[in-house]
């Protein structure tokens, strides 16, 4: 049974840039702060939407902002206005 392409986030480029920009990060400094071996190419194919980041890179950019995945992958979230935001789980 063939698949079609993977469903996509609208936002979720912008998402992510929102996220960066809110902490006041370069996208180097952004990398260093996930703590994954990630390129600066890699950030902006990330925030540009032309790449989509895997699930451990997501996690990691929710971690960082204190947002659950579901707000960064769901386009009818909105990212809390101040980030990093006091998450409710741990």
């Amino acid at each position: 049974m063939a698949r079609g392409a993977r469903l996509k986030p609208d936002r979720l480029s912008e998402k992510l840039v929102q996220i960066r920009m809110a902490l006041g990060l370069s996208q180097n400094e952004l990398i260093r702060r996930l703590e994954l071996d990630l390129t600066q190419n890699r950030i902006s194919e990330y925030e540009t939407g032309r790449g989509e980041p895997p699930l451990p890179v997501l996690l990691k950019y929710a971690r960082l902002a204190g947002v659950s995945t579901d707000v960064l992958i769901d386009d009818e979230l909105d990212l809390p206005g101040k980030l990093p935001n006091k998450p409710k789980h741990k």
